[in-house]
């Protein structure tokens, strides 16, 4: 994996760098993941850009996306039943997804380092830590439900 690019001015420099064109479309979108702490939807991310530059038609949205993932600029992950989620690269983290409340939280990717080695050594099968999401319950939906009981 390359190296994350945390300003517009980087995501604009990779795409340039791989000989792309920088298009009002592709800074917009790279604005819009600059601008969030959080991992969006391809139409939450639609809908940031849509509000900057209503122009931008989602199946142009989906091509940006792709071609970031491709220069690794961006991350894909699915968390349990919801849509798939994009936010930039850098460290490599898994996701826990509460399926009751839908709260997602980032953990460290070593914590799936034991897996992935068993995983490797038994089956040849190597894990991508970047979608990795495991669902359950949350502490407070945990907590809730005993209190329910």
């Amino acid at each position: 994996m390359t190296a994350p690019r945390n300003t517009v001015d980087e995501i604009l420099s990779a795409i340039r760098g791989a000989a792309g064109r920088v298009t009002v479309a592709k800074r917009t979108v790279a604005e819009v993941l600059v601008a969030t702490s959080r991992h969006l939807t391809a139409d939450e991310i639609t809908s940031a850009v849509q509000e900057r530059q209503p122009d931008v038609s989602p199946s142009t949205i989906y091509r940006i996306l792709e071609e970031f993932e491709k220069l690794e600029i961006v991350v894909h992950a699915h968390l349990g039943q919801a849509a798939a989620v994009y936010h930039l690269s850098g460290a490599v983290h898994g996701h826990l997804t509460c399926e009751q409340c839908g709260l997602t939280l980032e953990i460290p990717a070593a914590h799936f380092d034991a897996l992935s080695k068993e995983l490797q050594r038994s089956y040849g099968f190597m894990l991508d830590r970047h979608h990795v999401a495991i669902s359950g319950t949350c502490a407070r939906c945990q907590a809730q439900r005993r209190s329910e009981s």
